[in-house]
């Protein structure tokens, strides 16, 4: 029997990652990556080197012998990709009736008021006057790009029009459209996730909390600290809701906020997740094997929790940092870490360190310290 092909496009870590789910389950990924000195590069079974946007190196991933299906480790994936996919034979999953609410955020909200789940209060915004009135009803809110935007980027937080000119004339001009959301009152930042398949078949994770620094996650613990039953079924049921709603398959992310009202949906990512790290060492079935296996329509695995408490912090570029030097300072033989085998540069995911325990304080604490070690050799 051959073994099924799953052609990845994009050659980061969230393709790394998958690489050893893929092994153990005898599947050959084929990655496109941007460089032969990509994340993904030397972990994958088979590595074209290419873009999304050139359609020679879409044609030497879906080669002979063809993959079963392709899927992508971000969402910034052009339509022509998913009609050379259908040309060709190969399911694209998710498609492109699915990816498009992660890739636009104005569709996202759209959809999600169609479906009556709990959005902030938003509108689309082109011109001063626009986003003139909704500061008026909401006072300091938050301005995005509908497209593009990730890790804080393309986010701005605006309390009159004015400051937000540049990006008004840039959209006006033909640049990214605009939204802006009511600026919510959050007590923390949550993250439900699920897994798919063609064939309806779902699994959930417990529902974890994140912690943001500088818009980029920082540390993610499952399940989230004193979340009650109802709460974490509500959020579930929001991630199983969207995913069968917007026929995503595969792993879906649905960020959340949580508030003393309810939860609010933030933002969508249709892949494996940051938030979901931590499954690799903390969950029966990692978020990359279920992803491939979800893709595959294979059936889905057990997604409970190995340990009471699972913290994943990560390791971030700086001035100081020195991977290979600090890994020996690690002493804590319960912390797990991984390196994404990417270049260093101040804010930048090159790493991070997941930490199982009963105590929750004492896990969130040990995973920090040792994510530290890894970053500037104790530092924290």
């Amino acid at each position: 029997m051959t073994p099924p092909i799953v052609a990845v496009i994009g050659g980061g870590q969230l393709a790394r990652m998958m690489a050893p789910a893929a092994t153990a389950l005898g599947i050959t990924l084929r990655v496109l990556v941007e460089s032969d000195q990509a994340s993904a590069a030397e972990s994958s079974h088979e590595a074209v080197v290419g873009l999304p946007t050139d359609p020679d190196a879409i044609a030497r991933l879906l080669a002979v012998p063809r993959p079963d299906v392709v899927t992508w480790e971000h969402e910034h994936i052009p339509a022509e990709v998913f009609e050379v996919c259908e040309a060709a034979g190969v399911p694209a999953r998710p498609g492109l009736g699915a990816l498009r609410f992660a890739q636009d955020k104005i569709e996202m909200r759209a959809r999600m008021d169609e479906l009556g789940l709990p959005n902030p209060a938003w509108r689309p915004v082109a011109t001063m006057e626009d986003l003139d009135g909704f500061l008026a009803e909401h006072g300091p809110s938050v301005l995005k790009t509908a497209r593009g935007g990730y890790d804080g980027k393309g986010v701005r937080v605006v309390s009159e029009a004015s400051q937000a000119r540049d990006w008004l004339e840039s959209a006006a001009g033909g640049g990214p459209r605009l939204l802006v959301e009511a600026k919510v009152p959050f007590t923390r930042e949550l993250a439900a996730q699920v897994a798919r398949t063609p064939s309806g078949e779902t699994r959930t994770w417990p529902v974890v909390e994140s912690v943001q620094r500088d818009g980029v996650c920082s540390e993610v613990t499952a399940p989230a600290p004193g979340l009650s039953d109802e709460r974490a079924a509500q959020a579930r049921s929001i991630a199983e809701h969207v995913a069968a709603a917007l026929g995503v398959t595969g792993v879906l992310a649905v960020e959340l906020f949580e508030t003393e009202d309810g939860l609010l949906i933030n933002e969508l990512a249709m892949r494996p997740h940051n938030s979901g790290h931590w499954t690799i060492d903390g969950a029966v079935t990692s978020q990359f094997e279920q992803h491939l296996r979800a893709v595959l329509d294979l059936p889905l695995g057990d997604t409970s929790a190995l340990a009471p408490w699972t913290v994943m912090a990560n390791v971030l570029g700086g001035a100081r940092v020195n991977l290979a030097g600090s890994l020996a300072d690690v002493v804590d033989p319960g912390a797990k870490v991984h390196l994404y085998a990417k270049s260093v540069r101040p804010g930048r995911k090159v790493g991070h360190v997941t930490v199982t325990g009963a105590d929750a304080r004492q896990t969130y604490d040990r995973a920090v310290a040792a994510a530290a070690i890894v970053r500037d050799g104790g530092a924290a």
